[in-house]
């Protein structure tokens, strides 16, 4: 029997999680009474027609949130066997994702929706402390949130606590708001200024092998890639699980694509989980 606790922000993705469990065979209750898990927990696991299970649980449960606590102590005692994915996003990206849909936050209610979310984000800690799982979705697409869901809870394959999304811009459309580390790389070999590549982009070859042929770009990757190794266990020590770099160049076509793309490749080495973006490769 594999019971999940899915709980987390609101707007971070959890009830398109619980669809997405439900799919592929988890018998889902969203927002069960915490009073009522403990009862819950014992008869799907007593119920071997169930092999899989998944709890929703947030902020909606109010008052009885905190009874949360001594509920997982009783599983423990009885030998119950939880797992605890944790959704979070982001303050700026959930008050846009509430802007958006117009919902009246949970914890705010007819005040401002980023201080609801700060006690909100206050009130889980504990749950987050305990997650064995944390999906950060602020840079997430829904394809990709799924991708992960069935890597976990389907394939049973290993997880990564700790994601970095690497994203490739230009400077001249603005510089990338929600980035931990912005690192311009306009000092280096443009090739805007060679015809044959100028309409090309760093996803090409041949633009690849020329930013990258300098010595420049080798010494610069093997330096950010020593700084990011230095700096991401000191920020996992703090308590962080994603880290949002930007790399900026003129026109975010080119030289920012193919460093972008080199640095993904060599941290796809490590225990990470990471990905690249390329926010202004279409624009002209």
């Amino acid at each position: 029997m594999r019971l999940v606790i899915v709980t987390g922000m609101s707007g971070a993705g959890k009830s398109s999680v619980l669809k997405m469990l439900e799919d592929v065979g988890y018998f889902c209750v969203d927002n069960l009474p915490v009073p009522l898990i403990l009862t819950f927990a014992n008869l799907t696991t007593q119920n071997k027609q169930i092999g899989k299970a998944a709890i929703g649980i947030d902020i909606r449960n109010g008052q009885t949130l905190e009874e949360f606590r001594p509920v997982m102590a009783q599983m423990d005692e009885k030998g119950i066997h939880r797992e605890i994915l944790f959704l979070d996003a982001s303050t700026e990206v959930l008050v846009k994702r509430y802007k958006e849909t117009r919902r009246t936050h949970p914890v705010a209610g007819s005040g401002r929706v980023d201080k609801g979310i700060e006690e909100e984000r206050r009130q889980l800690q504990f749950l987050k402390e305990e997650a064995d799982y944390i999906l950060d979705t602020s840079h997430l697409l829904v394809r990709e949130l799924k991708a992960e869901i069935d890597h976990i809870f389907l394939e049973n394959g290993s997880y990564h606590n700790f994601f970095i999304t690497v994203v490739s811009f230009g400077f001249k459309y603005g510089i990338l708001l929600d980035a931990d580390l912005v690192f311009d790389v306009r000092f280096l070999a443009n090739p805007y200024y060679v015809p044959e590549l100028k309409q090309q982009t760093g996803n090409n070859i041949t633009v690849r092998d020329y930013v990258l042929n300098t010595p420049q770009s080798g010494i610069f990757l093997d330096k950010l890639e020593d700084l990011l190794n230095f700096l991401i266990p000191n920020y996992i020590a703090e308590g962080k699980n994603q880290l949002v770099v930007g790399i900026g160049c003129t026109g975010g076509k080119h030289r920012s694509v193919t460093i972008t793309n080199e640095l993904v490749r060599r941290f796809k080495k490590t225990e990470y989980g990471v990905k690249a973006d390329h926010r202004d490769i279409e624009k002209t």
